[in-house]
């Protein structure tokens, strides 16, 4: 068992073209100290999501391996989805699990992105807890303009790149990459065509315009399903817990005369996370983790 662990969940766009994302998943199963636990995608958005585990030299070696598998198979020139993007490699969160600090995650964060640039040309920029300036911290503004505005952007005052210079690469864009906390990829399915439903809830629960302050979401367009979505990240999921976030959302839906159809996790998601929905949802008083058979069962054979 490692001693040092850490999560990493790098997002890159590409989602429909299979065998693209199974390359990229087997580069990353090359690595050695380092296990690919999850590599999930969706059409729609054209994005996957790979969740890693290992240790700290490992995860960095994986990425690179990522990068290297990804920058000549995947054009974003060439690349349309319902999800914003920048990156080929879209954005790499690095995640403290056990015996390492949200510092030393940074100083990962900090090696990735000078040797992403090195090796790739693609600029890099820190955000969340590795940001150099406050404004880099949310995600969502470091991105805005996407890849199609970012020629622009790069020259801009105050958005030169931390690593690289002020040009984009041709077709692979920029990256994002930075030390965080847990986060939950969490989408919300509803019952209608309409655009501008999911918008308009989306615009309801984000906390950027005064819904859960640890929630960040958009409406997206599921045309293949004839849906939409509200997709969100869960920052916080203790603070803006999975089930208090979806009842705002079923709410503001009937409201409006729509129903929820479902919803999706993408990645990956903490046991602690579940626990809230089942306490929630059962109504169970004074529910422990420990009241789960299994989870007792493993603790006593440990």
């Amino acid at each position: 068992m490692w001693d040092k662990l850490v999560e990493c969940v790098p997002n890159v766009s590409e989602g429909r073209k299979q065998e693209v994302v199974e390359e990229l998943g087997e580069a990353v199963r090359r690595v050695q100290d380092v296990v690919l636990l999850d590599a999930g995608s969706d059409e729609a958005h054209n994005r996957s999501v790979f969740t890693m585990v290992g240790k700290p030299d490992g995860i960095e070696e994986a990425v690179l391996a990522l990068f290297e598998a990804a920058v000549p198979r995947i054009d974003l020139r060439q690349h349309q989805g319902e999800h914003p993007r920048m990156g080929v490699v879209d954005v790499v969160p690095v995640v403290p699990v056990r015996g390492v600090s949200m510092g030393e995650c940074v100083e990962l964060s900090k090696r990735l992105g000078k040797a992403i640039w090195e090796r790739f040309e693609v600029p890099v920029y820190l955000y969340e807890e590795s940001a150099s300036a406050p404004e880099r911290r949310n995600l969502a503004t470091v991105r805005k303009g996407e890849f199609e505005g970012f020629a622009e952007k790069i020259k801009q005052e105050g958005w030169g790149p931390d690593f690289g210079e002020r040009r984009v690469h041709p077709s692979a864009g920029v990256c994002a990459v930075g030390a965080r906390e847990f986060l939950i990829a969490y989408n919300v399915n509803l019952g209608t065509s309409d655009l501008e439903v999911a918008k308009d809830i989306a615009k309801a629960v984000r906390g950027s315009s005064g819904g859960f302050r640890y929630v960040k979401a958009l409406g997206v367009d599921l045309s293949d399903r004839g849906l939409v979505q509200v997709s969100m990240n869960l920052t916080n999921y203790k603070k803006s817990p999975i089930p208090r976030v979806l009842e705002c959302i079923r709410q503001e839906a009937a409201r409006r005369g729509v129903p929820v159809v479902g919803t999706e996790i993408v990645g990956l998601v903490p046991q602690a996370a579940l626990d809230a929905v089942v306490q929630y949802y059962t109504v169970l008083k004074d529910f422990r983790p420990e009241m789960v058979l299994e989870r007792r069962v493993q603790q006593e054979l440990r």
